[in-house]
Order: structure tokens, then sequence, then C-alpha cells
């Protein structure tokens, strides 16, 4: 099965004959998580296993003879998708590496921030379904189906969030009953405007509720972005980047054009489509792994870097949110209609192809809602 990995050592990636070689800076040790990883920890520099894995049924990667021992290979049928944190460097061949295995690759800055996307030329080509995405795009009213869907998706989600957690000790009566009128106010507007302005108010209030269902007491006001201020705002903004990136890499695996979109406009310099179908999983995925770091006290003042009117995440709470996300990612679950257990990255995967199926007037698309 293929794996996504992070890699948060500085250093070199390239090609190495039929596989990708991660050779770290001078002084420095190999850093890299997968999918497979349950509890990263620090590795001492003399260890001669510089790579995180802690599935010990698979040793895949081999270290060289003991000059050379930073040096790593990852196999390269293995990969999904690679996140780099940190500085890199990188050639042509490396590239042209990827694009070869359709491999994309998603870089994040100093600071956590996500930087772009190396997205790998598309294989899977229509202009059937391109000229079908774009039709729906241009005609108003199927326009706005398609995203009073997402949104219906996103704002059910974020009602399943509120019941558990009212269902664990929590008054949250009164956020339950405002987010269950915001879900049939979405059938009532008129423009993809109106969409925008309600979602963004419910979300607002959802926010809210957040100071009862996180413990200890939080202090959360509001959501800000640039920057984020408290610790919360800080993995928000972190987690939607990781989310985000994911869904462009389930994207790139159909024949869906990630520019084109319909709840988002599309714009220069954005995969927009990502955006959409990240609002339906954002309640699943980044928020229940937020409320889990907090209530279970696994993230610490420590993993964060407070400056000036800034609060960011520190290189230890991006290696535990990420190594928490990824195994949220592979959290399995009976689908209902599959009739077989699939992941919440195959859940990604499938609401893409229910697009696709709405999109050439095969199958109404209904939008992800959580039912357990």
């Amino acid at each position: 099965m293929k794996k996504n990995f992070y890699i948060f050592t500085s250093g070199i990636l390239k090609r190495k004959d039929n596989t990708i070689c991660f050779e770290p800076f001078q002084n420095q040790q190999t850093d890299i998580l997968d999918e497979t990883n349950q509890n990263p920890k620090e590795k001492d520099s003399s260890e001669e296993e510089y790579l995180i894995d802690f599935d010990d049924d698979e040793k895949e990667y081999q270290n060289e003879d003991k000059s050379k021992s930073k040096r790593k290979y990852i196999p390269i049928e293995s990969i999904d998708s690679i996140y780099c944190f940190g500085e890199h460097r990188f050639n042509s061949r490396f590239f042209n590496f990827l694009s070869q295995n359709q491999i994309p690759l998603h870089l994040f800055n100093y600071y956590g921030y996500y930087s772009g996307t190396y997205y790998p030329r598309e294989t899977l080509v229509s202009g059937k379904l391109l000229i079908a995405q774009v039709e729906f795009y241009l005609d108003s009213s199927k326009r706005l189906n398609i995203a009073k869907e997402i949104i219906r998706g996103s704002l059910n989600n974020i009602l399943k969030n509120l019941q558990y957690y009212n269902n664990r000790n929590k008054d949250l009566s009164y956020f339950i009953e405002y987010m269950g009128k915001a879900i049939e106010r979405v059938e009532m507007v008129n423009s993809i405007e109106e969409l925008m302005g309600l979602e963004g108010i419910a979300r607002k209030t959802y926010y809210e509720s957040w100071n009862l269902i996180i413990d200890p007491p939080i202090n959360f006001d509001r959501r800000e972005k640039q920057p984020p201020t408290n610790p919360v705002n800080a993995l928000i903004s972190f987690g939607n980047s990781l989310l985000y990136t994911t869904v462009l890499s389930e994207i790139y695996r159909n024949q869906l054009n990630p520019t084109i979109s319909y709840l988002h406009t599309p714009g220069e310099r954005r995969f927009s489509l990502a955006l959409d179908l990240a609002e339906i999983f954002k309640p699943l995925i980044v928020d229940r792994l937020i409320f889990s770091l907090f209530n279970k006290n696994m993230i610490k003042n420590e993993d964060f870097d407070f400056q000036f009117n800034s609060c960011l995440l520190k290189e230890s709470g991006r290696k535990l949110f990420v190594n928490e996300y990824d195994q949220k990612l592979a959290t399995t679950i009976k689908h209902r209609k599959l009739k077989r257990s699939v992941s919440y990255q195959t859940l990604i995967r499938y609401e893409c192809y229910k697009l696709i199926k709405h999109l050439l007037d095969s199958e109404d698309y209904q939008s992800f809602k959580i039912w357990w």
C-alpha cells in the first residue's frame, strides 16, 4: 500500500537509480515520517536507523554502509505523496522522476505555512469531463446546486460533531439547534455569495462552541489566519493546509480539473476545487483531531512559538500533528454503500468520483455526510 512521506529534516532529494534518495545537509540527522508511524520520537545521531518507521513487519528501508549512513532511500513504488517541511534542494531529474511515477510533492516553509505543490503532468485527462466541468460552472443554477450540496455536507458534519460532544456531558443544545436551522436555510439561498455568507456565520457560531468542547478552557474568541494569534488558530491553519494538499493529491488521481470549482470562485495560482471538497472533510478530520489533541492533553504550550502578535507551531507540534493526522487518514469505517471498510483518505477519493458521476449526468451528487 502506498504511503504519504513527511520530511522535516533539511536536505537534498534526488533520483538515485530507480528510487528516491534523501540526503540531509551536513550535521543533520534524517527525520522522515510515513503513515505507518504510531509514536514518533527523537533519534540519537549514533543510531543506525535514521528513518522513523514503526511498522516492524515491513522493513522497507536499508541504510547504506557506515560512511553513508545518513543517506536514506525511499522506494518509489511505496510513495503516494511527499510533504517537505523546511529547506530542501531538488533538480530537474528528480522532478522528472516524480512526473513519471505520478507523485505530487507539497512544500511547507520554515513556519509550517503551505507554500505550493509540484503537480505532475496529468495523465488521467478527459476532454468530455473538462467540458462538463466548465458547463456546470457557467450555468449559475447547476453551479449553485453543487455549491449547496457541498455546504450541506460541511454543516451536517459540523452538526454531527456537536451531537457527539453533546452526548458526552457538554451542553451544546443551542449550537445544535442553530446548525439544524442553518442546514434548512441552505435550500433557500439564491446565490453563491449568499451561500458563502450563511456558511461563514454558521462556522463562526460553531467556533464559539469550541470553548465548551475543548478542555481545559481555551478562550477561543474568533478565527484568525494571518497570522494565527493563539494555539487553536495555529492548529486550524496548519490542519486545513494539510487537508487541502491531501484533497489535491486525490483530485490528481482522477480526471477532474482542480482549477474549476463551484463554491469557491476559480482564481489565479490556486487549485480551488480542492478548497471546495476540503470544506466537507474539515469537521471529520481536522476539527476532531484538534479536539482530541487538546482533550487528551497531547499538545502543550511548549509546542507553540509565541512571538509578537502571532502563534505558530514549533517543529515538535508539527510532527505531533502530522503523525496524528496520518493516523486519522488511515482510520477505516464500514461504508454503507460500498459494503466494505474504507479509510478516510479513500472517502476523499470517492467524493471526487461522485462529483464526476454528477457532472457526466449518471448520478446526482450527494456530498459525504457522517452517519455514525
